[in-house]
């Protein structure tokens, strides 16, 4: 299939991606105001529970994501999952207590289980295979707008409006972004109409053996990022930064900045070599956000942190697909989010449990994050060394 009969850059392909920046930052920007929220309701001890919550319910819908992606088809999908963000926005405000709040944590995860799942094989589906990690690239260069942009506009919100105004930010963002869906032309061939035997899961349905490997990396990647969720906007208030949110902003433009470039260089130079080096990078930030003591280091962690993510986000989307089935790519995709969702929550709650509340711990959190990376590279390596497992 040649470059010119099936472009990147389309009306379809900006409309997903301009929905998903929009749909991130409506989840993204509760991040930085939520642990000092759950604390106002008397449940700091819970703080663990914030990002695992939100998580374990992403992780467990991904099954069912990825077959009703591959059955119903790709923008109903991606519609229930804004959907899902639009109501719960709505219902934090009402809900007002410790277990309420922790319900709607549990409720919400259901957004990220669905949307971005039928997202990415969408993507595949409108772009080339030889320019896949340039497609995924650009995506995911939109999706790290919304989520550089959410933080900080919600703590702007939070700092000069109200928390009530904030949840309802996000509910309209998400509203936004299913309008947007509404425009978007369907890509699944023989999709079938919803029916409830379709949610019935077997055990071959819930993993794609082909994508394990990306699943093993994705996974020991994302557990530094759940302790990071937990922790650094503790962190951030403790070194003097008032904006909660101008962590997660300098960490995701600086992920802008190498997303385009690294998703070419992944379809050029190949996705392994190009995932390797990226662990390299972010091995290195988690040691320097670990050892900061002050607002520069921090942000100078952040920043480098950012160029890891972006440099591994297209590659492992990318590396994915290309072990997939092309029936089955909503299940590879799945695959690959539930490894994502449980090494979020799994760091989310080690983080939280180690740190209670304890600021001085937050360094050691970090570390044992790096040392998680390092393993991941030496799993890297054996691999290049046709060391399979």
């Amino acid at each position: 299939m040649s470059k010119q009969k099936h472009p990147i850059y389309n009306l379809q392909f900006g409309l997903v991606c301009l929905s998903s920046l929009l749909f991130s930052a409506s989840f993204n920007m509760l991040i930085p105001e939520l642990p000092a929220y759950l604390s106002s309701l008397g449940g700091a001890e819970y703080k663990g529970l914030i990002v695992a919550l939100f998580t374990l319910t992403a992780g467990i819908s991904r099954p069912f994501s990825g077959r009703l992606t591959d059955t119903v088809g790709r923008v109903p999908v991606m519609a229930f999952g804004s959907l899902v963000c639009f109501v719960c926005g709505f219902l934090y405000p009402v809900l007002g207590t410790v277990a309420g709040f922790l319900l709607l944590r549990l409720l919400h995860g259901f957004s990220t289980g669905f949307k971005p799942t039928a997202t990415a094989a969408y993507v595949a589906d409108i772009a080339p295979p030889e320019r896949w990690g340039e497609a995924m690239g650009i995506h995911g260069l939109c999706f790290s707008t919304g989520l550089a942009i959410g933080p900080a506009i919600g703590s702007y919100i939070g700092l000069h409006y109200s928390l009530d105004v904030l949840f309802y930010c996000s509910s309209a963002f998400a509203l936004l972004s299913i309008l947007i869906l509404m425009n978007m032309k369907e890509t699944l061939p023989d999709k079938q109409k919803f029916r409830p035997s379709l949610l019935k899961i077997s055990k071959n349905d819930i993993i794609a053996r082909e994508a394990l490997p990306a699943g093993i990396v994705t996974f020991m990647t994302y557990a530094g990022y759940g302790a990071i969720l937990t922790l650094i906007p503790d962190w951030t208030a403790h070194l003097g930064i008032a904006n909660k949110g101008l962590f997660f902003m300098v960490f995701t433009l600086a992920s802008l900045v190498i997303r385009f470039v690294a998703g070419k260089a992944s379809d050029r130079y190949g996705r392994t070599r190009v995932i390797t080096i990226g662990l390299g990078i972010l091995f290195v930030s988690l040691l320097i956000i670990g050892y900061a003591d002050s607002p520069a280091g921090l942000m100078t962690g952040a920043a480098i942190y950012g160029v890891a993510s972006g440099i591994l986000s297209p590659a492992i989307n990318a590396w994915t697909v290309d072990m997939s089935h092309p029936d089955h790519r909503g299940k590879a995709v799945a695959t690959m989010y539930i490894a994502l969702e449980a090494g979020i929550g799994l760091g989310a709650l080690f983080a939280g449990w180690y740190y209670a509340d304890v600021i001085s711990r937050v360094p050691f959190v970090m570390y044992a994050a790096a040392g998680v990376v390092a393993i991941c590279l030496g799993y890297m390596l054996l691999r290049k060394s046709n060391f399979r497992f």
